[in-house]
């Protein structure tokens, strides 16, 4: 670090060339972020839009060196995204950015400590996890045509998303030799090129080895090189993107007259749920989902209080409920 751009003598001097210098930073940290740590290309975008943030404050806002920003500073930082309206899981995202840009810069030895550190997330509501029920998924899924080569690749593609319970992302990036049919199994690559293992559903199998031996074929653009290997293809022969995913999604809503609200990530809720409401482990399915904290699956645990009331009364021995049918098949 060029210490004279630092030097504290010269304020104004550094106060002007500050955009510069976090550019310059910013770019070494995103490497970082990309080679040593393995980021998606989706959460390494995230820092770089919540680092511009931060830099157009410094900009337009702050007068203090971001290399010396104290407990206030950082205060009045979160005071001005509230005035320009973000909401408090936009705040949570930004400062956790924050906090492990200054421990990069602590790494590097450009500050002394991490100012970031000591400023707690503000507390986020809980959010309500909306999922389908078995009937709703059953009742989509069932209804979806496979007679033209599109819609055999629609069917394949959303029969897995809800048999694996994988994000559109790695859904859309499957390859060819991801896939294994004579165990059901197939090789994800998650966030921060996690690998992890999933079986699948015979249906989505089918649909899948259907899709591949008939369609994909005719959808393949041989001069593509890039997407020879990948499975879910557009119609011009490229891979489907998510916001392709999406529009396929709402077709379908749309086609179906479904009278319920479609979207990509509806399917994995909807595949926990599922999962744990007919006595999947946890555990399991934290493994399944690709989740690195089992409090990230937790949130499944609790969006269908109906479904655990009728469990207890169900199975428990002393719920009333329980006991009263004891007495009646005595």
């Amino acid at each position: 670090m060029n210490n004279n751009i630092l030097n504290k003598n010269n304020k104004k001097n550094n106060r002007d060339s500050q955009p510069d210098v976090l550019d310059s930073i910013a770019a070494s940290f995103i490497d970082f972020l990309r080679f040593e740590r393995h980021l998606s290309t989706n959460t390494i975008s995230s820092y770089g839009r919540d680092l511009l943030i931060f830099k157009k404050y410094l900009i337009q806002d702050s007068k203090e060196d971001f290399m010396n920003l104290n407990h206030e500073n950082i205060l009045l930082f979160l005071e001005k995204l509230y005035e320009k309206g973000y909401c408090e899981s936009s705040v949570s995202r930004i400062l956790s950015t924050l906090r492990t840009f200054y421990k990069f810069l602590l790494i590097k030895g450009d500050v002394k400590k991490n100012p970031f550190i000591e400023i707690e997330n503000p507390k986020r509501p809980k959010k309500i996890i909306e999922t389908l029920d078995e009937n709703d998924v059953k009742n989509f899924l069932d209804r979806i045509p496979h007679s033209l080569k599109l819609e055999v690749r629609d069917k394949a593609m959303l029969e897995l998303i809800y048999s694996s319970g994988m994000r559109v992302s790695e859904l859309v990036n499957l390859k060819l030799n991801d896939i294994d049919y004579e165990e059901n199994l197939i090789r994800c690559i998650g966030k921060g090129n996690k690998e992890r293992i999933i079986p699948v559903g015979k249906t989505a199998i089918h649909y899948l080895d259907i899709y591949i031996k008939t369609a994909r074929f005719n959808l393949q653009n041989k001069n593509n090189l890039r997407s020879s290997e990948i499975v879910f293809l557009n119609k011009n022969g490229s891979r489907i993107s998510r916001q392709g995913f999406w529009k396929v999604l709402k077709k379908y809503e749309k086609l179906l007259n479904f009278d319920k609200n479609i979207y990509p990530h509806l399917f994995r809720h909807s595949y926990a749920t599922h999962m744990l409401e007919r006595g999947a482990d946890l555990r399991v399915v934290q493994e399944l989902l690709g989740h690195s904290s089992i409090s990230t699956t937790e949130i499944y645990t609790n969006i269908n209080k109906k479904f655990i009331k009728n469990s207890y009364f169900k199975h428990h021995p002393r719920s009333n409920k329980s006991e009263s049918q004891d007495k009646d098949n005595s």
